[in-house]
């Protein structure tokens, strides 16, 4: 049976809507109601949210005031103090990233990202790179998860991502559209890092990993992800949470492209099948 062309408006919305903006706020709902994954959180709670808080207490304390009067020589009335707040959020959640990372959060996020694929039905992927438990309850599937490879990591660290970041932290001296342009930009970059360990669970090299991220629309839609990305870290305190939590949307967003990348190869299959053979007359 032959499928319908898509009509106008379908092909519009494929052409410009994404749901990738929309997979930071799936992980955080998934990762509320999914109590399997409470306990890789319950025991870094405190420390998290001490070391959050302190950080942006003294950033506030410290460089509040400064920024907000030197905002305010070329600012509109109340813009300074928008912007301000922003900039030195912006800044924490640099300096909490970092400290996250580099203490205790990476195999973390690397242990979600796999349950959550695992609990996905995605289990061959994780399987490529650790061990899964086939008699274990499927109910849980962090307790399913064997160690993880030697040297695995949820996002890689990268130096030009943070001379990037600070480069472009001066956008925020812009009255207006400096916080929301200084979001996308580095959104642009921070998007594909949020889905590194998708790419290691497929075994993509360096040049099928540029590739596949370079593919029509995906730069665009990877851009968006990091971009909400990018701005929920800026939520107070919380910030060091979201960052767990977006392992479970990257998950999902990996998802969304396993069953896309399905569908494409299903209805590939289903056109070849379809398409009348055609006979020709070979001279004798």
């Amino acid at each position: 049976m032959a499928h319908a062309p898509p009509s106008r408006v379908q092909r519009f919305v494929r052409a410009n809507f994404t749901p990738a903006p929309l997979y930071p706020f799936k992980g955080i709902w998934y990762f509320t109601t999914h109590r399997y994954l409470h306990p890789l959180l319950r025991s870094r709670l405190i420390p998290l949210t001490v070391l959050s808080i302190g950080i942006l207490a003294l950033l506030f304390l410290a460089a509040y005031i400064p920024v907000v009067a030197f905002l305010a020589l070329f600012h509109y009335r109340g813009s300074a103090w928008v912007n301000a707040t922003f900039l030195v959020l912006e800044v924490g959640n640099l300096i909490i990233a970092l400290i996250f990372e580099a203490l205790f959060v990476d195999h973390t996020q690397v242990d979600i990202f796999d349950a959550v694929m695992v609990a996905e039905g995605y289990e061959h992927l994780v399987k490529n790179k650790r061990p899964v438990d086939e008699n274990i309850d499927e109910a849980d599937p962090v307790k399913r998860l064997g160690p993880a490879e030697k040297g695995a990591i949820f996002a890689p660290f990268s130096f030009r991502q943070i001379v990037e970041f600070v480069l472009c932290l001066p956008l925020n001296f812009i009255p207006f559209v400096g916080v929301p342009l200084f979001l996308v930009l580095t959104g642009y970059r921070a998007g594909p890092f949020v889905n590194w360990r998708y790419f290691a669970l497929k075994g993509f090299t360096k040049k099928e990993r540029n590739a596949f991220i370079k593919q029509k629309r995906r730069r665009f839609e990877y851009m968006w992800f990091g971009t909400v990305y990018m701005a929920l870290q800026l939520v107070p305190v919380l910030s060091m949470l979201l960052l767990l939590t977006s392992a479970a949307g990257s998950a999902l967003w990996s998802v969304h492209l396993e069953r896309e990348a399905a569908l494409v190869s299903e209805r590939t299959d289903v056109d070849a099948e379809e398409r009348p053979l055609v006979y020709r007359d070979e001279p004798v």
